[in-house]
């Protein structure tokens, strides 16, 4: 089974994370090269999925989270540039339709799991379960829940069964890679201002955010809670300073490099009988092309 890759911003197995002490700021391991970085890491990711996708054994899947304007969009985009479009899924989840209410909480992220020899991206997931909806419990009451309701037991029972999934996923094959976007409130304040400013931006902006951000605390116990409860080696966390966007992309780039170069990723080997039908078609290509050839001009 896959086990996480190691990296300062990993988030502990034991219960152990603190909100409070995670860095939203660069730290010293700054990329001194940004552009020669970014076209190396682009090349090592493209090289790896292109393996990933032949082979055909893995599918990896890439969670992203994070409060309103961390930059999620733009480190997937960034990140993500490197790679072949055909072999890449993105699903971004929002408020619940009416047929994801008729199922249970993990029914919407499961249908867009991505298959083997992909990669799959949720830009927010299954975890707006445990973070939007705790600290929004109103939003319980469309979710046709079976039974009296009870906020003292539901997270726990949620993030257990988010585990269960995970280590199932992985057991079979599924890289799981979750990435926390942590951002500051200062650095939020800022980029929400500058989304009002530039009307390049505006479309960005939702006046819900600013309701969510007075929330600030709630959310960060929210994030607490599940990062420690689901944090495993085989389905880790990494909380990723946010402050800065460059630094950022590049470390999430560095964690998802090293995770697929870690798992034996390799071409697959062609059987005797693979062997036996290229030399086949060798020798009828090769035949055609000097039967097709034009007569010789005297």
């Amino acid at each position: 089974m896959f086990e996480a890759p190691e990296s300062k911003y990993l988030v502990p197995f034991d219960g152990s994370f603190d909100v409070s002490e995670a860095s939203t700021t660069p730290q010293t391991d700054a990329p001194r090269h940004k552009g020669k970085y970014r076209r190396r890491a682009r090349r090592n990711l493209g090289k790896l999925q292109r393996v990933l996708a032949a082979a055909g054994r893995h599918a990896v899947l890439l969670v992203f989270q994070a409060m309103d304007a961390a930059g999620k969009d733009s480190t997937i985009r960034a990140v993500m540039q490197g790679i072949d479009p055909s072999g890449c899924q993105v699903f971004s989840f929002k408020k619940p339709s009416n047929l994801e209410l008729d199922h249970d909480f993990l029914w919407r992220t499961t249908c867009h799991l991505p298959e083997r020899g992909r990669i799959g991206i949720f830009n927010r997931s299954q975890y707006e379960e445990v973070l939007i909806a705790r600290v929004r419990p109103k939003i319980l009451a469309s979710q046709k829940l079976p039974g009296e309701l009870n906020l003292e037991t539901i997270w726990d029972e949620r993030l257990t069964s988010i585990r269960q999934q995970e280590e199932h996923l992985a057991r079979n094959g599924t890289v799981i890679l979750k990435f926390w976007l942590n951002v500051s409130r200062d650095e939020q304040k800022k980029r929400f201002l500058a989304r009002l400013d530039d009307p390049a931006k505006n479309w960005k902006f939702e006046p819900g955010d600013v309701i969510e951000r007075r929330e600030w605390g709630r959310y960060m116990g929210a994030y607490e809670d599940a990062l420690n409860a689901t944090s495993r080696p085989w389905a880790p966390w990494y909380a990723i300073p946010a402050d800065n966007k460059p630094y950022m992309r590049a470390r999430v780039a560095d964690i998802i490099i090293t995770a697929l170069g870690s798992i034996g990723l390799r071409y697959p080997e062609p059987t005797a009988e693979d062997r036996a039908k290229f030399a086949e078609a060798r020798a009828e290509l090769q035949a055609n092309d000097v039967r097709q050839a034009p007569p010789k001009q005297d």
